[in-house]
């Protein structure tokens, strides 16, 4: 089986991010297969990657996460598949009387499990149900922001240290009721306490530098004032989110995208009244650490 080499996704003003991948099935994969040492380079190189044609069921698409890494089992049981816990469900579709998984997910931008020790290395995700108007997902390169930052935000942010948290991102369920906002902040605290990471970190596998915030889990820079902060992250965000440095990936039926959280920042579009959306998503660790000088 071969794999063709990735290519660019037309976007040149987002620079080197994305590539495709065609005339695979990844059914067809063993632990063993070459291809998967091409399709994690390929994530590497590309910052994400989009698997065209894919035909699989849940259970096969489980078994590839676990050839192409270990699958990642989100701490919050409401988000689980009923039948695979390693899939996260992100959907306003349920049947009766059964609510599966969670709807509005995402929203913001944010990178998977920032909040953590260990964050996540890769996020797969494939759609189930498309809406018929809106169907994209936005993406910001934070290794090209890192770049291009105004030597004054640059100053501040080499050697900084960043806390995050993903206690304000809380999604209430059934089991919440009756319970107090202070008494869920002191469950979610102490189930992810806030955790420290560099500012900039260093990729393990290709040496380059990335900028790590985001507003979603970025509480502050460690050793500034309140008022510091304020403005510090302020202008970070604003530099960030810049117009200039989103790209769109549109969704087709079929697609299974993968991406490496160390690059990229992403959001979901929030959809229209009244539209369906699922997907089911699978986070996925690969053998290196997050950042050089992380354990594994």
């Amino acid at each position: 089986m071969e794999i063709t080499q990735a290519i660019k996704i037309q976007d040149a003003k987002l620079g080197q991010i994305g590539g495709m991948i065609s005339e695979i099935d990844l059914t067809e994969l063993r632990s063993n297969s070459p291809e998967l040492k091409e399709i994690r380079d390929a994530i590497y190189r590309n910052k994400l990657i989009v698997i065209r044609n894919q035909k699989f069921t849940t259970s096969q698409y489980v078994d590839f996460t676990r050839i192409l890494g270990t699958p990642q089992i989100y701490f919050q049981n409401n988000y689980h598949h009923p039948d695979y816990p390693e899939v996260f469900v992100s959907s306003n579709v349920n049947k009766e009387g059964e609510k599966i998984g969670v709807a509005g997910t995402g929203h913001y931008w944010h990178t998977d499990c920032q909040f953590e020790k260990k964050p996540l290395s890769f996020t797969s995700i494939t759609p189930i149900i498309i809406p018929p108007t809106l169907r994209e997902t936005l993406y910001i390169d934070m290794c090209e922001v890192y770049k291009k930052l105004p030597e004054d935000l640059k100053t501040i942010v080499d050697n900084a240290v960043m806390i995050h948290g993903g206690n304000n991102r809380y999604k209430v369920t059934p089991n919440d009721i009756d319970k107090s906002i202070q008494q869920l902040i002191d469950e979610m605290n102490e189930m992810v306490p806030f955790v420290k990471h560099p500012a900039v970190i260093e990729h393990p596998v290709t040496g380059d530098k990335i900028l790590y915030m985001s507003r979603g889990f970025t509480m502050k820079i460690e050793g500034l004032s309140y008022e510091e902060n304020e403005k510090i992250m302020g202008k970070l965000f604003d530099f960030i989110e810049k117009e200039e440095h989103i790209h769109n990936h549109s969704w087709e039926m079929g697609d299974l995208i993968i991406w490496d959280n160390r690059y990229l920042l992403h959001k979901s579009s929030k959809l229209p009244v009244g539209e369906k959306s699922k997907s089911y998503r699978i986070g996925i660790y690969d053998d290196q650490p997050f950042y050089v000088g992380l354990e594994k």
